[in-house]
C-alpha cells in the first residue's frame, strides 16, 4: 500500500488546496454490476476484488492538504479491501482542463473500471469520459451533475461537513464565552472573523453552520467575512486575517486551505478554528480545533459495492453518523472548560437527529423567517421550497453540492465578488 508521510517542518507550510462543492442522499442511483469485470478476472456478485482496478485524478499531490487528505482515504480503502498496490493508478497535478479528460481516457484504456476524480473543475471532463467509457464506473467529488446527466455510471460525492462546522462553532462559542467571564470582552465585542475563500454555496453553507454553532451557545456573537478569491493564498489568507482582527474580530476561523491564518492568530494573540488539519503545529497556543472530512469512509463504501455489484447513488454525502466527518484534537492550552462535554452532546444530538444545524427556528434573513419568506413568493427564496420541511434546511440531502446560499442576520459579508 502507498503510504504518504509528511515531514513536521511540511506542516507547518503545506499549502490546503481545496476545490470543492459538497454532497447528498439523494434518491436517484445507478445499479453497477458485475459488467465491469471480465469473467476471468473476478467475480463481482462473489465480492471477489481480484478484477478492479482504480484509477484517482488528483488536482495536487502529496504535499498539498487537500489532495493529500483524498490520498490518505484512498489508502484506507486500499487496506480495507486488501487491493493491491498495482490495482490502484494515481495521477497527481491534473489540472481543471482538457488534461483531466485525457487522464481520464488514460486510465481506461490501463484497464481502470473505477475511476475517481477529486476536484470541482474536473466534472466536466469526467463526464466526456463517462459517456465514451459506459462500461467503467466514475465518481466526482463535490460535483453534482451526475444525477442529472443521464449517465448510469457517473456518481457525485462529498461530505456534510457542515456538522463538524457547526460543531466547531460551538468550541469557538465556548471560547467567546470564557473570555466574556474573563473580562477580555463585553457580549458586545463577541464578534468573529472568517477567512473565506470564495463566495460561492459551499463557502456560504460551512461559515453558516459555524456560525448557528457559535450561536448556539453564545448568543451575542456577531461575524465579519472577508475572502481571498482563492483557495490556497497563504498569504492572502494571513492578510485577511490580519485585517479581520483589525477590524475588531476576537476568533478567526476559515473555510481557505492554508496555515496562513492560524499563524496570523498565533503571533496576534487571537484564538482559531481551522479546517481540513490539525493547527495546533502552528498556532500552538490559539488554534481550538479544526472541522475535516475522512474521505475513506466513501472510498471503501463505493469501490466495495462495485466489486458486490451493488447499486451506487448517483449522490452521496455522509457526516458524523458514518465518521466521514470529524473534529480534530482539541487544544487542551486553549479550549475553554467544558467545551469537550459540549462537544459529546452536540455530535450525539445531530446523530440522533435531535439537532439540525439548518433549523429555521435559529436564523432570520432581514428579520424574516425563512418559511415565511418563501411563502411570500420571493424570486430570492422560492428555490429554497424543495428544501425546506419539518423546521429545517435539508443541506446536502436532495442535491449533491452544498445548496444553502442564504445571507441570514448577524453576519456581515465584504468584498464578495
Amino acid at each position: 500500500m502507498k503510504k504518504r508521510l509528511l515531514s513536521a517542518a511540511l506542516a507547518m507550510t503545506m499549502v490546503f488546496s481545496l476545490a470543492a462543492c459538497g454532497g447528498s442522499e439523494s434518491g436517484d442511483s445507478a445499479a453497477v454490476t458485475g459488467s465491469v469485470f471480465s469473467e476471468a478476472s473476478g467475480d463481482a456478485a462473489s465480492g471477489d476484488a481480484s478484477g478492479v482496478k482504480i484509477g484517482v485524478i488528483y488536482i495536487g499531490d502529496e504535499n498539498e492538504g487537500y489532495t493529500a487528505s483524498h490520498m490518505e482515504g484512498i489508502d484506507e480503502m486500499q487496506e480495507a479491501l486488501g487491493l493491491s498496490d498495482d490495482q490502484v493508478i494515481e495521477k497527481t497535478g491534473i489540472a481543471e482542463d482538457e488534461s483531466c479528460y485525457d487522464a481520464a481516457v488514460d486510465l481506461a484504456e490501463q484497464g481502470c473500471n473505477i475511476i475517481f476524480a477529486t476536484s470541482f473543475g474536473h466534472e466536466s471532463y469526467i463526464l466526456q469520459a463517462a459517456t465514451e467509457y459506459p462500461e467503467i464506473q466514475f465518481f466526482h467529488a463535490t460535483g453534482y451533475q451526475a444525477a442529472s446527466s443521464g449517465l448510469s455510471n457517473v456518481h457525485n460525492y462529498f461530505t456534510k461537513i457542515y456538522e463538524a462546522r457547526y460543531v466547531a462553532g460551538i468550541v469557538a462559542g465556548m471560547k467567546l464565552n470564557e473570555m466574556i467571564e474573563n473580562g477580555d470582552i463585553t457580549a458586545d465585542e463577541a464578534k468573529l472573523g472568517y477567512v473565506g475563500a470564495y463566495p460561492y454555496a459551499e463557502v456560504v453553507s460551512g461559515y453558516t453552520a459555524f456560525f448557528l454553532g457559535v450561536r448556539s451557545v453564545c448568543e451575542s456573537a456577531t461575524m465579519e467575512v472577508q475572502y481571498t478569491n482563492s483557495w490556497a493564498d497563504m498569504s492572502a489568507e494571513s492578510e485577511v486575517a490580519q485585517q479581520l482582527i483589525a477590524d475588531g474580530c476576537v476568533l478567526i476561523s476559515q473555510h481557505a486551505d492554508t496555515t496562513g491564518a492560524p499563524s496570523a492568530c498565533e503571533e496576534a494573540g487571537v484564538p482559531c478554528v481551522g479546517y481540513n488539519v490539525d493547527m495546533i503545529s502552528v498556532a500552538p497556543t490559539t488554534a481550538l480545533v479544526s472541522s475535516t472530512n475522512k474521505w475513506g469512509v466513501y472510498y471503501t463504501e463505493a469501490v466495495q459495492a462495485v466489486i458486490n455489484g451493488e447499486t451506487v447513488d448517483a449522490d452521496w454525502a455522509e457526516g458524523f453518523e458514518t465518521d466521514a466527518v470529524a473534529l480534530t484534537e482539541l487544544n487542551e492550552a486553549a479550549i475553554a472548560d467544558g467545551t469537550e462535554e459540549a462537544v459529546e452532546a452536540a455530535i450525539a444530538a445531530i446523530k440522533d437527529g435531535t439537532l439540525h444545524v439548518f433549523d429555521t427556528t435559529t436564523f432570520t434573513i432581514g428579520g424574516e423567517s425563512l418559511e415565511s419568506l418563501i411563502e411570500a413568493g420571493g424570486e430570492d427564496y422560492t428555490d429554497n421550497a424543495d428544501y425546506v420541511s419539518d423546521g429545517y434546511y435539508h443541506e446536502s440531502e436532495i442535491i449533491s453540492a452544498p445548496s444553502f446560499d442564504i445571507r441570514i442576520d448577524g453576519i456581515t459579508e465584504l468584498n464578495a465578488e
